[in-house]
């Protein structure tokens, strides 16, 4: 499954160029439409790495407050750190699109 979800991804980017050709000498607008397919693949794996980060984090900070109540405080920071990635993602998009 995972196989044939990275080979949907990869078919997507190389041919999703064909889906904003147009004929004639307008390329910009055809860039433009690259721009945002590149911003919203940006903030897409970003934010799925960061949910698999939380997700694993979380379960392991779980297993160690049934354990010892009072780690409760020292798994936030990591779970924070996880989620930042999620925001450099989305950095990198609004980047993507201003510059």
């Amino acid at each position: 499954m995972k196989k044939q979800l990275f080979l949907l991804i990869m078919l997507g980017l190389v041919f999703g160029g064909t889906a904003f050709a147009q004929t004639g000498g307008e390329a910009v607008a055809s860039n433009q439409g690259l721009r945002y397919i590149a911003a919203g693949v940006a903030v897409g794996l970003a934010c799925i790495g960061g949910g698999i980060a939380v997700g694993q984090i979380g379960a392991a900070a779980m297993g160690a407050m049934s354990e010892n109540p009072d780690l409760s405080g020292k798994a936030l920071p990591y779970v924070g750190l996880a989620e930042g990635i999620c925001l450099w993602g989305f950095l990198v998009a609004l980047l993507i699109l201003l510059v």
